[in-house]
């Protein structure tokens, strides 16, 4: 499905429109405080007296959370409803699952990806969600609902969106890259970054020896892989959000990443540089969701139609970067982030664009399995370096038991 995007007149008018006009709060709106108002036709006071605390789990800088002078949404939302909210972070699709998986947790809000929403909803980890306790629903743009992950929504609600890229700093390389190949570089040894979950790192892989981000076979798993092995010793170190201080820091010449958070390291790093790979990158919706496990279902619904109010999508929005699939959010942003090319590419990015499908069970299986396997023989060093040190181990021993036998016949005479 392609994106649809507002033409270029249509954007100007519309700009002009808001310009010419104050913003005006509706009649019915409640002013949580002076940077968010939400609505007044929703009944946010409903569990005031009832001492909930909401766990809420997240990937990691993927909020307003009042940090470097932004909005605190979460205490907002404390404040308007009475709802505690327990917020804490994972780095990964993978380990959301692995944890959610694991029993013994039990999470109200969760914003796994699309590929995960359809696996997780597959094997009966979510809950079906009462949009009647969503109202805020119908302002998602039609584009993001109804995907091949999710038919309906039942499950899930647009979070953000955005693309994949590679970002680079423009100091260390000699030519700005172009392809994900050239990750692969060996003039870049030591100085590439990789992502630590493999679902990113066999898409990446997959694109430079001419396959789908979507592998249809083990076979292709296994061709992947090798392209993956063949990369390892120019990679730096696999990492998730670890990203941040390396490249912010000029730690590393390139890594791939997601574009909302290339937005934020450019911020802090003006030496930094984004590019979508021509060969083609992941398009993905991060959504809302509710564990079949969780504990207050109606007030994690509530929390989520709280996070769809304009205000509230807003602030998040610009804080973190990424891309809104809220209209009235996208109407909203300052033109700096609206018409930016990394957060709203144009259509010769989305039009070679790939969605995460769900895999089958025996693609995902062999592609855990590979990638463990991958990962523990680059953790473990080398062969070559462990054999020289196996054979320096044997060299010592000889060398000390020769001195020994020496000494006693030494002794002897």
């Amino acid at each position: 499905m392609k994106l649809k995007k507002f033409s270029a007149a249509a954007l100007v008018a519309l700009t002009v429109t808001m310009m010419s006009a104050a913003p005006v709060l509706a009649a019915d709106d409640i002013e949580v405080n002076e940077d968010i108002s939400v609505s007044g036709d929703y009944d946010w006071k409903r569990f005031a007296n009832d001492h909930i605390t909401l766990n809420v789990y997240n990937n990691g800088l993927y909020i307003s959370d009042g940090s470097d002078e932004s909005i605190n949404v979460l205490s907002a939302f404390e404040e308007l409803t009475g709802i505690k909210v327990n917020y804490t972070t994972y780095d990964s699709n993978e380990s959301l699952y692995a944890k959610l998986k694991s029993g013994g947790v039990s999470y109200d809000v969760i914003f796994p990806s699309d590929y995960m929403v359809g696996k997780m909803a597959k094997e009966g980890m979510l809950s079906e969600l009462n949009m009647d306790n969503i109202p805020n629903f119908a302002g998602i743009g039609e584009t993001y609902l109804d995907r091949s992950f999710d038919p309906g929504n039942k499950y899930s609600v647009p979070y953000m969106w955005g693309t994949t890229g590679l970002i680079y700093n423009t100091t260390m390389v000699e030519e700005p890259p172009t392809k994900w190949a050239d990750m692969w570089d060996v003039a870049y040894t030591n100085n590439v970054l990789m992502f630590n979950n493999s679902r990113d790192a066999y898409a990446i892989a997959a694109k430079t020896i001419g396959l789908s981000m979507n592998p249809q076979s083990v076979d292709e798993i296994t061709a992947i892989t090798d392209a993956l092995k063949a990369q390892k010793n120019i990679v730096q170190a696999y990492v998730m959000d670890e990203v941040f201080d390396k490249m912010e820091g000029g730690e590393a010449a390139m890594a791939p990443y997601y574009a909302g958070d290339a937005i934020t390291m450019i911020d802090e790093n003006p030496d930094l540089a984004f590019v979508h790979p021509e060969e083609g990158v992941n398009f993905f919706i991060d959504s809302m969701c509710i564990p079949a496990n969780a504990k207050h279902q109606e007030a994690a619904e509530m929390f989520i139609n709280y996070l769809c109010e304009p205000d509230v999508g807003l602030a998040n929005a610009d804080f973190i970067g990424y891309s809104t699939p809220i209209t009235a959010v996208w109407e909203m942003l300052d033109d700096d982030l609206k018409y930016s090319e990394i957060a709203y590419p144009g259509a010769e990015v989305l039009d070679k664009a790939e969605v995460f499908e769900t895999l089958p069970d025996d693609i995902n299986a062999a592609m855990d399995a590979q990638w463990s396997e991958m990962k523990s023989y680059e953790d473990g060093g080398s062969g070559w370096m462990v054999l020289a040190l196996l054979l320096l181990a044997i060299a010592i021993s000889a060398f000390n038991i020769w001195r020994k036998l020496r000494k006693k016949s030494r002794d002897n005479y």
